[in-house]
């Protein structure tokens, strides 16, 4: 038998009851929250015993004697502990915000038309919630960080399922520990289950045993069926290696193309990693750091701003234009060294994706 877990109901009086034993050791003060907060907490604590998430909350409302979106973190963190899913699913503690990812304008407007319908709000407006995106790009052009900054501008907690770890030598293990997996991403709903570099864990071969198929059909099962608010971001480099019945529409909303940084986009990218190695943004001539990293990725971007400043601070000088203008006439970006390649993927990727820039 499968015992159910408490309703949201439970788990509210749960909170309640914490907060009034509190207060009664407090004098008398009364735990401060609001209502939107105290549905997120119900909503953190889904899925656990009773024990399990009263612990929880007497942890959020003792530190401070009150109930705020701060508090959301370290329950989610807690909550992943006690599932006990580590290794094969993996609790991303640092999510980025879009003010730290430069460029993927059309991505970030299509996230942002979709955050209130993932938030809970789509069945009552007529709508169908968002199941998941395909990030579809170049190396190093930011796609991983995009799918950090999914989970970090819907406040959500950020799931990385780990294909290294999901394959077992036993026969069926496998097949078990993607059940567990996804079990466990639906226990954290509302959530973004991350599948990084998704064609190198999921493949089509019969070398296997016939593992990698049976993988593949129970992921695709889920996809399609899964009834919990649970967004799917895959990144790939190459989608010609994934069957087609994983990047149908009904299974994923839509295939992004994250393409090279055009002028615009570098700037910004430049002007990110400068402010966050604590340099003075003010004084760099950005429409001529744009310029000389034309074809340059974003990774490109940074390591180019990390060898400038060793190069300043061997030089006992401040970081300036020179610098990086240095570095970047000493490296050859990604676009020059795999220029066929390269052009190859745009090639296939123009008419059938859709552009984030």
């Amino acid at each position: 038998f499968d015992m159910p877990m408490p309703d949201a109901g439970a788990i509210e009086r749960i909170i309640r009851e914490e907060a009034d034993q509190w207060a009664r050791t407090h004098q008398g003060l009364k735990v401060v929250t609001h209502r939107s907060t105290l549905k997120k907490l119900v909503r953190s604590l889904s899925g656990l015993t009773l024990s399990d998430a009263r612990r929880l909350a007497r942890n959020a409302i003792y530190n401070d004697g009150a109930i705020t979106e701060s508090d959301l973190p370290e329950v989610n963190r807690a909550k992943f502990e006690l599932l006990g899913m580590d290794g094969v699913l993996n609790f991303e503690y640092e999510t980025a915000s879009f003010g730290s990812v430069g460029g993927v304008n059309n991505l970030k407007r299509w996230l942002n038309q979709r955050k209130a319908a993932f938030a809970g709000n789509a069945a009552s407006a007529g709508l169908d919630p968002p199941k998941g995106i395909m990030l579809l790009g170049i190396q190093g052009s930011g796609k991983s960080l995009a799918a950090k900054a999914v989970a970090g501008v819907w406040s959500v907690p950020l799931l990385r399922l780990d294909f290294a770890s999901l394959y077992n030598k036993y026969f069926g293990e496998s097949e078990r520990n993607l059940r567990n997996a996804l079990r466990t991403a639906e226990l954290m709903a509302p959530a973004v289950l991350w599948v990084d570099e998704i064609e190198k864990g999921i493949a089509t071969g019969d070398n296997d045993g016939g593992t990698s198929r049976r993988i593949l059909g129970t992921l695709l099962t889920w996809m399609s069926e899964r009834k919990k608010p649970v967004f799917i971001v895959a990144t790939s480099n190459d989608i010609s290696r994934l069957p087609p019945e994983m990047v149908r529409k009904g299974r994923l909303d839509e295939i992004f193309f994250v393409d090279l940084p055009d002028a615009v986009s570098r700037e910004e990218i430049f002007r990110i990693h400068i402010e966050r190695r604590n340099q003075n943004p003010e004084g760099f001539d950005y429409p001529r750091l744009a310029e000389a990293t034309e074809g340059y990725s974003g990774a490109e971007i940074e390591q180019a701003v990390v060898a400038g400043l060793y190069n300043a601070v061997a030089r006992k000088q401040p970081l300036g234009t020179g610098h990086l203008l240095t570095e970047i006439a000493n490296t050859r970006p990604l676009s020059v060294v795999m220029a066929e390649q390269i052009a190859s993927l745009r090639q296939w990727a123009d008419g059938r994706t859709v552009p984030a820039n």
